[in-house]
């Protein structure tokens, strides 16, 4: 297999070369990655209150995430919630600070190092130091983010892990809210209430490993959920596995009808009707919280059995 690293800049490849393995590109504003010489996604860093993923590229190079805000000129979308871009992790309420909505009083993230950048043959990491920032500009906590991305046969596959540090000398409450946290805003056409451009045309539909279907899995636990919809024409799926050793496991669901898709750990007033604050997770200075999520983005409808058998060899999977 030929695999290659590119840091800085693009590499030259003969055009008579088969490419395999996961390519990693370092640039200014971007951590570009590529899966058998075709993008996957692009982890960005400027230009917005947090980094993100983007575009998410399925199988067969077809977009999977809704355009919007990053891009505002595709007809087809509806230009709701500007903070969902694409596929992101932050949460509402961190001792008070919004860092899910973005605007002059919210919370920031910001990438402060690239600390890993690296292909291989079967599988790629990309690790980044980051500080969550209060409107005040102070910084409340740091984390560490590492995404790796795996070779698979059953579509395109990566690992969202990230370790959040109360690193600045006090106790972090993160506070009981549905507007969180692992996220993924899917492309229009995916939604399982159509807008009005896809009015009258196939809609996408969720399934959760407990069997819970629609609109009945939003603020229901589940190891995982997945949600299919076509694109182009041709079904596509997004899956998203919670792992066994994360706070609260399984995790509920903020899963819309409109195509925004997230797991929240946190917010157990909103979806089980409990007092305020009942889902609070409390991290002691000094002390680390750490959060791990696997993604599949496939071509085509779920097999349960199959994504069953994923999130058990998901569960054992040793943390980056």
């Amino acid at each position: 297999m030929l695999a290659f690293l590119v840091v800085g800049c693009l590499a030259t490849v003969p055009a008579h070369a088969v490419v395999s393995g996961v390519q990693i590109t370092e640039g200014k504003d971007r951590v570009s990655i590529a899966v058998d010489g075709e993008l996957l996604t692009e982890l960005r860093f400027e230009g917005a209150p947090k980094p993100y993923l983007y575009p998410l590229m399925g199988p067969g190079g077809v977009a999977l995430t809704r355009n919007y805000p990053m891009r505002a000129d595709a007809a087809d979308e509806d230009k709701d919630h500007p903070h969902h871009r694409s596929l992101w992790f932050t949460h509402g309420d961190v001792n008070g600070v919004d860092f899910w909505a973005e605007g002059p009083n919210k919370g920031k993230v910001i990438q402060t190092k690239v600390l890993e950048a690296r292909g291989g043959d079967e599988s790629g990491t990309v690790r980044t130091a980051n500080r969550w920032v209060t409107p005040e500009g102070k910084t409340l906590l740091t984390d560490v983010t590492a995404v790796q991305v795996h070779r698979s046969p059953l579509g395109r596959m990566f690992d969202y892990e990230i370790a959040l540090t109360a690193s600045e000398g006090m106790d972090l409450t993160f506070g009981d809210t549905k507007e969180g946290t692992m996220a993924v805003r899917l492309a229009e056409s995916m939604r399982l209430k159509a807008n009005k451009h896809y009015a009258g045309k196939p809609t996408g539909r969720i399934l959760q490993d407990t069997g819970v279907k629609d609109g009945d899995t939003w603020g229901k636990r589940a190891s995982w959920t997945a949600y299919t919809g076509p694109v182009n024409g041709q079904p596509m799926s997004v899956v998203i596995f919670d792992h066994p050793s994360n706070p609260r496991y399984p995790t509920w669901w903020h899963v819309r009808d409109y195509g925004l898709f997230a797991a929240n750990p946190f917010g157990v007033h909103d979806f089980e009707k409990k007092p305020a604050g009942a889902g609070n997770l409390v991290v002691k200075a000094g002390d680390t919280v750490r959060f791990r999520y696997r993604f599949l983005l496939l071509a085509g409808d779920v097999n349960a059995a199959q994504l069953g058998a994923l999130s058990t060899e998901f569960g054992k999977a040793p943390a980056k």
